[in-house]
This record gives C-alpha cells, structure tokens and sequence, in this order.
C-alpha cells in the first residue's frame, strides 16, 4: 500500500541451508510449513508502519507460529508501494529500503529464490495489488477515479500470471497463500458506498483468479470486519484514526492478518 517514507536502512537476509520436516498434521490441501518462510508483496509484506516499526508486520508474526512448526528460515521481499506490474518488471520506488536484497523484479526473486531452495520453501505468502487501484480513490472527496476498471483489468492480467509462475515454480511442494484486503476507507468514505463495493469487486477477482489453482485465499477482509459499517476495527487495527491518517495496519490490525493466515493454513 502507498507509503511515504524517510532515508531507512537494509536489512539484509542472512541465508542458509537447512531440512526441516512438515508438519505430521496440517489442513487439507496443503504441504505444510518447510525450512523456508517466503514473504512477497508490498508494504503490508514488508510491515510498513508510519511511525517507521517495520519489525511488527503479520509475516513477522506469522513467522513467529512457523518456528514452532520447524521453520528456521525468513525471507521477506516486501517492497512498499509495489503494483502488480512492478511485481513482475521491476521498479518498485522504495527498493532500496526492502529488507532482502535482490536485482530485478520481485517476481524474478522470488522464483529464483524457490528454485535455488526446491521443495524447502513452504509456505509462500503474497499481498498485491492494492496500489493497482488505491490512485483511483481520491479519499478527499470519495470520489472514484474513470480509470479504476482498467487498473483493476490490468490488475486481474498479471495477478492471474503471477499466482501460475509462483505455483508452477513451487511444484506442489509447497503453499501458496493469498491474501485479499481490508477497505482503509469504509468509514472515511462511508457517504459513498461504492468505494467499500468496488473493493469487494476487487476481492472476488482474487478468488476468481486463485480459483482452479493450488493457491489459498486469506479472507483479511473480514477478519477486519467484512462490510459492516462503521467498522470499529479500522480505528483499533489501522492508523486511519490516529494523527497520521494513515491506511496501514497498528500492530494490532497486523496480528490479525497474521491470524488469518494461520487459520487458513492450519498450521
């Protein structure tokens, strides 16, 4: 999601090989959790937050769950204000803040990263596509941009050819996981419901196009509180309320996706 930030400092991945057994029990559908955690997409992945923590996202915390479960490993290629198109071309404009090093795209990296460490990297999470669409909300006014059904088009072209490189690279070794998103705005711009309505368009379009693949959605959206409004939830997950006005999550809000995705995998 878009972020504005300051001069910040790398945090390079210390790699190294190591075999880790999955999980004798896990949810149906899915490979468990190996030595390797491998976290993608924009400044949610990366665990942007205002006040400059970036050490409190939900793949931190979820990494947390996985270390109980035998994962040793953590790589985060987050890199904030990523759209889909950067995901696959590169020239994401804060990569040089990203917590992992790496040339090229993020899509480049990461497949690169599962084929260097085959049948080891489970599982593989991935929020993207919200900066696809959040230029089109002018969230002065609630007004929505003419061109949101041609970014959101764009949007559902490369999501679709990002989920298929990342599943064919992962070979039914290990899990995809997908997550859709919370509506930063849903009380902002309550007066205009279609902001919440084409978010929830959004939404579906990332079931649709994980639909008949390998991949599992992580419904965030209403682990936030779905679309109730008022949400209370923005104000206590989120630093909309806050003197920031900012869409990201608190630690709080983070924690809760961090919970999603476990209740989704089951591990």
């Amino acid at each position: 999601m878009k972020a504005i930030l300051l001069g910040l400092c790398l945090t390079a991945a210390l790699i190294s090989p190591s075999v880790v057994s999955a999980r004798t029990a896990h949810a149906t559908g899915f490979v468990g959790p190996r030595s390797y955690y491998l976290a993608l997409g924009d400044s949610l992945a990366f665990g942007y937050q205002p006040n400059l923590t970036f050490n409190q996202g939900y793949a931190d915390d979820f990494y947390a769950n996985l270390k109980t479960h035998g994962t040793s490993h953590f790589t985060n290629l987050g890199c904030p204000d990523e759209t889909t198109t950067t995901f696959m071309k590169g020239g994401c404009p804060y990569w040089y803040i990203r917590k992992s090093f790496y040339f090229g795209s993020q899509l480049n990296a990461a497949l690169s990263f599962i084929k260097n460490h085959a049948g080891q990297v489970s599982p593989v999470t991935l929020d993207i596509g919200a900066n696809d669409v959040l230029p089109d909300i002018n969230k002065s006014d609630c007004s929505i941009s003419s061109t949101w059904q041609t970014d959101l088009a764009r949007f559902n072209t490369n999501f679709v050819s990002i989920v298929k490189q990342l599943n064919t690279a992962l070979n039914g070794k290990g899990d995809l996981l997908v997550m859709n998103y919370y509506d930063p705005y849903q009380n902002l711009c309550a007066g205009n419901p279609a902001v919440l309505a084409d978010l929830q368009v959004m939404n579906s379009n990332i079931a649709a196009d994980t639909a008949g693949t390998s991949a599992h959605v992580v419904d965030v959206f209403n682990a936030f509180g779905g679309a109730a409004t008022p949400n209370p939830n923005i104000c206590t997950y989120t630093w909309m309320c806050s003197s920031y006005n900012d869409i990201h999550p608190m630690p709080t809000g983070y924690g809760v996706i961090a919970g999603a995705f476990e209740a989704t995998a089951g591990y």
